[in-house]
């Protein structure tokens, strides 16, 4: 009925006629003119069955399968047209309804996010297609990842604290993608939020709002999606203390007292697929044994112990083993849960896999992917082709087609990407990644824009090769300042980190190269920019935005490279005329750093993304650069001169 309502509200996008939704009991309802839509599977609607029946359709809860559906025209008994839009079952309904709204309505199913409206219809326009058969996605299971999210949560201004609408628009679009879950992680309340000092200083109170995940799954469940819950134990939701999450022989029966009281006595209660990662359960690493455990003696224990948990609970519920980092050893070491566990195979981080199962071992696999990742969840990495080569590769080699997790991040940056591989995972055999470069930019721009943001997204891709990414460039610049001021980095709660020039020496040839694509990424998104024909913000906000504030990062760090160079150049030499070129430099890196800053808190024309990019909505990752702290490398070089 969800769906059915959101098919009522985009038929009034793009017509003028009064709509009404109806069921089978009140035919009487039926006027002698109008469009009729008839909605429905075999099992819930006795009409579609009997058309079934009748091979007026052709359409069965085996034909053409689970998530599959039709579109057909037909006549009624008054002689009215119709368009029947059927599923085999609830779900393959959902994708018909939802498919027909975007291909034939031109509803955008990221309307939310990218401003596009459909242009309006004349009621002919509903009947012109051909019947169709909609074919069950290749993937039985599309889930996003929920994590890393702080700029969706923050740039309404309430830090840390999910907006309704964004979220729901979030599940929105994504069930208008056919991801059928999703899995809740950052708003279960992660250890970071109230643990980590960063955090504690940006929001002191912090606190779960627990009545509010539980609404939120509620609507998730009411759209159609299944709610997914990684069972680690430190959310703040009913945390546990980490110096029990390191020792399974000790604390046992922690683990799950703590498991059980997650599913009696909070929302995970309604998790519909239970997901473990074989890593330490309150943060997320290795897991290192504090009472000589072997680790893999220890998940083999406890993927059973959970394992019968889940039984006693939720018998009919799917289980996810996902092989996140030293996951995917332990599997190669010979690591097993029970068979009835799915195996998710990871990727590093930007789409590819640094490591490969020796075996699947007859297990049913899938993979975990990233639309985007921490080190680069400000500035989108595009990658449609490499969705295609690498998922190919992992079906084709590994039957890794049984599940799909796709991180996203904050969502906003990376559309297209999680579109790529929704795409992908519906229909492998026809996605071609210059393709749907090319259909997915001609749903947005005409067509020199669309040809520059192509070719801009490219760009920006190679930019970022080797797993860079915004954020690692901030981990850069922290290195640079470090050995610009003569002070260690300090990171809250962990060791120093002397300064050393070896550290920025070492960054100086790739963020060169990286600057050389960047710049290039911008000047053709510019080329583009300048040939928008409409007055949508999307090309700004999604195309050019992202290379200006990355260049701006860039510029900077270049020139902090640049005086780094210099200062060691006087280090090894006492050439003064090299620290006095370090000093001369400072105005320029402060010049630099006020454009990173206004760009980020101005950039976004769109009044309804205010606030998005703001220094103080950021992730907290790999800090910032500030004033203070080319203050700090002044002081140190005019001490370096005396």
């Amino acid at each position: 009925m969800s769906t059915i309502e959101d098919l009522k509200r985009d038929l009034n996008k793009v017509l003028k006629v009064n709509i009404q939704i109806i069921s089978e009991l009140d035919v009487t309802e039926l006027k002698e003119h109008g469009i009729f839509f008839i909605l429905g599977t075999p099992d819930t609607n006795t009409l579609i069955q009997e058309l079934a029946l009748n091979n007026t359709i052709h359409l069965s809860s085996e034909f053409p399968g689970s998530r599959g559906g039709i579109w057909a025209k037909t006549i009624l008994p008054n002689g009215e047209n119709s368009i029947v839009i059927g599923g085999s079952d609830v779900e393959g309904l959902q994708c018909a309804i939802y498919d027909y709204s975007k291909e034939i309505l031109g509803v955008d199913p990221l309307e939310y996010w990218t401003g596009k409206q459909p242009i309006k219809k004349h009621n002919e326009d509903l009947f012109r297609f051909s019947s169709k058969t909609i074919a069950p996605p290749k993937v039985p299971e599309l889930s996003y990842f929920e994590n890393d999210v702080d700029e969706l949560a923050n740039y309404r201004g309430k830090l840390l604290e999910y907006d309704w609408e964004s979220y729901t628009q979030l599940i929105n679009s994504l069930v208008r993608l056919r991801y059928n879950s999703i899995q809740l992680f950052d708003m279960l309340g992660r250890p970071e939020f109230f643990i980590r000092p960063e955090y504690k200083i940006l929001k002191p109170d912090y606190q779960v709002d627990i009545e509010y995940v539980d609404k939120m799954i509620d609507y998730a469940h009411e759209k159609g999606m299944k709610i997914a819950i990684d069972f680690a134990l430190g959310y703040q939701i009913h945390p546990m203390s980490a110096d029990k999450a390191d020792c399974w022989a000790t604390y046992k029966d922690d683990w799950i007292k703590a498991w059980r009281y997650y599913l009696e006595e909070t929302p995970l209660s309604k998790t519909d697929i239970f997901i473990l990662r074989p890593r330490h359960q309150v943060w997320d690493w290795e897991y290192k044994s504090s009472c000589g455990e072997s680790k893999i003696d220890v998940f083999t224990e406890v993927y059973v112990a959970f394992g019968e948990l889940i039984k006693e609970y939720k018998p009919q519920a799917q289980k996810v083993l996902v092989c996140y980092s030293d996951g995917m050893q332990m599997w190669n070491d010979g690591f097993r849960p029970p068979r009835d566990w799915t195996v998710l195979w990871s990727d590093h981080g930007f789409g590819e896999f640094d490591h490969l199962p020796n075996t699947t071992d007859g297990y049913d696999f899938g993979t975990y992917m990233h639309a985007g990742y921490w080190l680069n969840h400000t500035v989108h990495n595009p990658y449609p082709n490499r969705v295609e080569s690498v998922m190919n590769e992992m079906f084709n080699s590994y039957n890794a087609d049984k599940f799909c997790l796709v991180n996203g991040q904050n969502f906003r940056p990376f559309l297209l990407n999680l579109e790529a591989y929704s795409a992908f995972c519906y229909d492998p055999e026809t996605f071609d990644g210059d393709r749907f470069y090319e259909s997915w930019t001609a749903r947005y721009f005409n067509k020199e824009e669309a040809k520059h943001a192509v070719s801009s997204m490219k760009l920006l891709h190679e930019a970022q090769e080797g797993r860079k990414g915004y954020v690692e460039h901030l981990w850069e610049i922290r290195e640079a300042v470090s050995y610009l001021s003569n002070a260690p980095i300090r990171r809250p709660g962990k060791t120093p980190i002397p300064f050393d020039y070896k550290r920025v020496e070492g960054d100086l040839e790739n963020t060169a190269r990286t600057k050389t694509f960047v710049l290039k990424a911008r000047e053709e998104a510019k080329k583009g920019y300048v040939k928008r024909e409409d007055k949508s913000h999307f090309y700004h906000s999604y195309i050019l935005l992202p290379t200006i504030i990355y260049s701006d990062l860039i510029e900077f760090e270049t020139v902090l490279h640049t005086m780094a160079v210099l200062k060691k150049e006087f280090e090894d030499t006492k050439n003064l005329q090299a620290l006095e070129g370090a000093r001369r430099l400072l105005p320029e890196a402060k010049q630099k750093l006020e454009i990173i800053y206004k760009n980020r808190a101005s950039g976004d024309l769109d009044e309804k993304w205010k606030g998005w990019y703001a220094i103080e909505n950021r992730r907290q990752n790999n800090g910032f650069p500030t004033v203070e702290m080319l203050e700090e490398i002044e002081a140190n070089l005019n001490k370096m001169a005396l």
